[in-house]
């Protein structure tokens, strides 16, 4: 899903980059106010994972790549967006500025669609289906959450006139489907198993009973 340099041209990854500064001001501002010492070693653990499995690439047509993410996870745990696009803004700084994992130019478009569209579908998709079932609901946020990226980043790269939108919708939408399978059960393990073990960890949002008990 990294979106590497030359596809995304100026001056549209401008706009990218703009929209990326003002969401991670307020990504920052929630953790200022939302973040305490119980909170802060989880989400570097959590962080270095999601930097790990993200490292994981499957080569897709067209120049992209397909991986897991993580968002949802993070925005679960930590009951709110923001939490997801802070901690993925950070592993997708990183992996650009060292490793050069996606483009310095498409920066601004890949923390849009990993951080901002994975972490608020996920988030409103597992609060919207919370009630019903708990381990349901985690699985389908986390799967919607990496299967809109992909359509976003496909939409994108066709208004940049990267590659044909159909194409584009087909090779992302079904590569990160499939993905999104593994993606789902992976985060069901570990919010049920965060919960059982450390319920303490969550907010007053997030009830150990949601997710463990259905």
């Amino acid at each position: 899903m990294h979106v590497p340099d030359g596809l995304i041209l100026f001056p549209q990854y401008l706009v990218y980059y703009a929209i990326a500064i003002v969401v991670i001001f307020f990504a920052l501002r929630w953790a200022r106010n939302s973040l305490d010492e119980r909170a802060i070693p989880l989400l570097a653990v959590l962080s270095a994972g999601i930097f790990a499995i993200q490292a994981m690439n499957i080569p897709i047509p067209f120049g992209t790549s397909g991986h897991m993410m993580g968002a949802a996870l993070i925005a679960i745990i930590f009951a709110s967006p923001w939490a997801a696009v802070l901690v993925l803004s950070i592993v997708l700084i990183l992996q650009a500025v060292i490793f050069g994992d996606g483009g310095i130019t498409a920066l601004g478009v890949n923390i849009f669609n990993m951080g901002v569209v994975g972490g608020f579908v996920g988030f409103y998709v597992y609060k919207g289906l919370k009630n019903f079932n708990g381990k349901a609901a985690v699985f389908t946020a986390a799967w919607a959450s990496i299967f809109f990226a992909a359509i976003a980043a496909a939409f994108e790269l066709a208004m940049a006139g990267a590659f044909p939108l159909d194409l584009g919708l087909f090779y992302m939408g079904g590569f990160h489907a499939v993905i999104g399978l593994i993606e789902g059960a992976i985060t069901v393990v570990v919010v049920v198993a965060l919960q059982n073990v450390r319920p303490d960890l969550f907010s007053l949002e997030q009830k150990p009973s949601e997710v463990a008990s259905k």
